[in-house]
């Protein structure tokens, strides 16, 4: 999952970030409206959290516009004012949720996975394929009964599939949605990532889950696809 952040109080930035990052979601941070559009025009993304008091353009102008031009992302506001009309205002400019500061990150995670349940979303708090299970609550992972452990980035990686499973994700798709605008990518990372689940959770004697489609990308089925491996 990659999320934008948009809050330009440093240190509440720095606070959400890594709170996202704890969740295995990959965060981008920017300060201000304008960047905030911006952003959304280049980059897809799964979550947007973001204040009302923004330089250059207040969040609620951010929000109106972005689903002016057609921007469908779930959007949880932040916001000091708790002000009913505030409120109201912050759902007509197309907010999802509404969240006044102070605020217990706890609460904020479970308002952002509340979010990514939602359609087009539409999933459960379990994913799962086969045999294979996930839990987006507790962050565990079952495949044939059997507790499998990742890395963040890799239980990152494997919620993404699951998310997107039967579709052919390219290698520039992954890379969007696990690694954050911060990361230097390096040659292979994708594959090598991939790798590393597939031992995981691909268990000898089990059929395997994740397809490499030459040229294409990868594709989490419980059906080998003709061209795949």
């Amino acid at each position: 999952m990659r999320l934008l952040i948009v809050e330009d109080e440093p240190d509440l930035a720095d606070l959400l970030a890594r709170a996202v990052r704890e969740a295995a979601w990959a965060p981008d941070v920017v300060g201000t409206g304008p960047a905030a559009l911006e952003a959304l025009a280049t980059s897809e993304y799964d979550l947007v959290v973001l204040d009302v008091g923004l330089p250059g353009l207040d969040g609620f102008e951010v929000c109106r516009r972005y689903r002016a031009r057609g921007g469908s992302t779930p959007v949880l506001m932040l916001t000091a004012r708790d002000a009913l009309r505030d409120r109201v205002t912050g759902l007509d400019a197309g907010a999802d949720d509404y969240l006044p500061k102070p605020f217990a990150v706890e609460e904020l995670m479970a308002r952002l996975r509340a979010l990514a349940r939602r359609p087009p979303s539409a999933l459960p708090v379990s994913l799962g394929v086969a045999d294979l299970q996930l839990d987006t609550a507790s962050h565990t992972v079952q495949r044939a009964g059997r507790t499998i452990r990742l890395t963040s980035r890799e239980y990152g990686l494997l919620e993404y599939l699951l998310r997107n499973q039967g579709r052919i994700l390219s290698r520039s798709q992954i890379l969007a949605h696990v690694w954050d605008d911060n990361f230097e990518p390096v040659a292979n990372v994708v594959d090598v990532l991939v790798g590393r689940v597939r031992r995981k959770i691909d268990l000898p004697g089990l059929p395997p889950l994740i397809h490499t489609l030459r040229g294409a990308g990868y594709q989490l089925s419980d059906r080998k696809p003709p061209d795949g491996a």
